[in-house]
């Protein structure tokens, strides 16, 4: 009986495939919406196929196919079912490039060539002990030969299905189209296969609704891409006209359509949009440019118009234009993040008050750049200053609410209010700064030509605390929010700031050293 399956079987995958191109078979963007099971999260097809295609390669794109096309064709391989696909890993480091062997001029070297390589790779990681740069390019490669070989053995798709009493049980993609269900669609329907994959999803749907769809549709509408489009343009409306009617009302859509980003991700992920560095990055400018438009609106000034869409535009371009820094996609949660009340608002508070800060980091450099360039009287500079002031205050107001209540937070979930962690040590540093630089305002011992360079360099310290325990330390208890990389950018954005600070700092050092009146 056994082998009477097999044999129906590779006639029904003969006949099955008889009309299909032998490049595509029943690989097609549709696919994208089919429930599939990764890491205890049910997600669309599409979802999962980016990433996997994007953690090896680097674009959702193989050529001339997408993502699912590009993703469904390699998980055939579990199959038998041969392509002619090529994905190629970009391979930069050097020496790994050596130890590779791949000739000058080449970007890298396919999957298929690097597979047999793996003892060597290997071979070469086990003596490493210092996590140098060396290292981690071996790590990553290895890991993204683990990943391929999973999708290219059918194992990395797992699909639903239907067990009854509404239990599903979730199978890969080679034991899913088993024999057995390729029976009942008729020995020589071209499309045997398609309709056993539709018929999956329609059973998933009626059992557990559609909550997959609507993150198809969300990752569809790409919406950071096109709220990056809106806040540039508000910018831009801002910039080069007076009137600044045409760029608040561009500015109200554009908080509108991350309005529904935001509740769109809520909705998907059943949590608040705050647990990784990518959702902290999203709200703080979400945060900044909605506190902008506030204080703006209650002063009747357009410079808090102008400081808010410029944060904003610079944390949706790390959205859209990051690479690996920031991963957009929706995980499970560790334990300690399930259900509680304090993280949100906690984190809530920081990241606000991290938006705020962050404007008057915008109007400290932009104050630094108009004063080297441009002319900047000093009623001009006296009147950005108080504005810069008014920013600081809201943000370390925020700022101590959110360390208050992660102290609440760490109780509640470890049991202890404060334990020097190095989120906790960072977190109570940078309050610090804050107050002595409102303080040595308020009490006038900052002169005026000094303020905006300080303020500039005390956003480093925010950068820290933020991406810097993340990126470097990467050590303590919050360790669930810790990526990999992103000390390039970090080392990036420290060498900019100092280098602006270095351009502009002869036309500060002439002023008087008198005080705010």
């Amino acid at each position: 009986m056994r082998l009477q399956a097999k044999l129906i079987y590779l006639l029904l995958i003969f006949f099955s495939f008889s009309a299909y191109s032998s490049e595509t078979y029943f690989c097609n963007d549709e696919m994208g919406k089919l429930p599939i099971q990764q890491n205890g999260r049910t997600k669309p097809l599409l979802v999962h196929a980016n990433k996997m295609v994007k953690s090896l390669t680097g674009s959702t794109k193989v050529g001339d196919y997408s993502s699912v096309m590009a993703y469904c064709l390699l998980s055939l391989e579990g199959l038998t079912l041969k392509n002619d696909l090529v994905l190629t890993a970009k391979i930069e480091h050097v020496k790994v490039r050596e130890l590779l062997e791949i000739e000058e001029g080449k970007k890298g070297i396919s999957f298929k060539e690097l597979l047999p390589q793996s003892p060597k790779i290997r071979r070469a990681l086990m003596p490493i002990k210092e996590n140098n740069s060396y290292k981690k390019a071996l790590v990553k490669l290895f890991n993204q030969l683990s990943v391929y070989k999973d999708i290219t053995n059918g194992s990395n798709w797992l699909i639903p299905e239907y067990q009854g009493n509404d239990k599903f049980v979730w199978l890969p993609i080679t034991s899913f189209l088993s024999p057995e269900k390729l029976k009942g669609t008729g020995l020589k329907n071209k499309n045997a296969f398609s309709k056993v994959l539709e018929k999956a999803n329609e059973t998933y749907q009626q059992k557990n609704g559609d909550t997959h769809i609507l993150e198809y549709k969300y990752s569809k509408l790409n919406l950071p891409g096109l709220n990056f489009l809106f806040t540039f343009l508000a910018l831009a409306l801002l910039v080069l006209f007076k009137k600044t009617k045409a760029a608040h009302v561009v500015a109200y859509i554009t908080i509108i359509s991350q309005v529904i980003y935001i509740i769109l991700r809520i909705m998907i992920s059943g949590r608040a949009p705050i647990t990784n560095m990518y959702e902290t990055v999203m709200f703080s400018g979400f945060g900044a440019l909605v506190l902008a438009l506030i204080i703006g609106t209650l002063k009747k000034d357009k410079t808090y118009l102008y400081m808010g869409l410029c944060y904003n535009v610079m944390t949706l371009f790390m959205m859209n234009f990051s690479g690996g820094l920031l991963d957009e996609e929706i995980s499970p949660l560790v334990p300690v993040l399930r259900d509680n009340f304090w993280l949100s608002t906690h984190v809530t508070c920081i990241i606000i008050s991290y938006g705020a800060l962050a404007l008057s980091w915008v109007l400290a450099n932009t104050v630094l750049i108009k004063k080297r360039f441009s002319v900047l009287t000093p009623a001009d500079e006296k009147y950005y200053t108080n504005q810069i002031y008014v920013c600081l205050k809201y943000g370390t107001t925020l700022l101590s609410a959110g360390v208050i209540l992660g102290g609440v937070w760490a109780d509640y979930s470890w049991g202890r209010f404060w334990g020097w962690d190095p989120k906790e040590t960072w977190s109570v540093i940078v309050l610090c700064i804050y107050i002595a630089i409102l303080h040595g305002k308020y009490t006038n011992w900052i002169p005026v030509h000094r303020f905006s360079q300080l303020v500039a360099v005390a956003f480093l310290s925010v950068m820290m605390a933020w991406f810097g325990v993340n990126y470097i330390l990467a050590s303590g208890l919050h360790s669930y929010g810790f990526s990999e990389g992103g000390a390039v950018f970090l080392g990036g954005f420290f060498l900019t700031q100092f280098i602006i600070l270095g351009i502009t700092w002869k036309s500060f050092s002439n002023n008087s050293t008198g005080a705010f009146a």
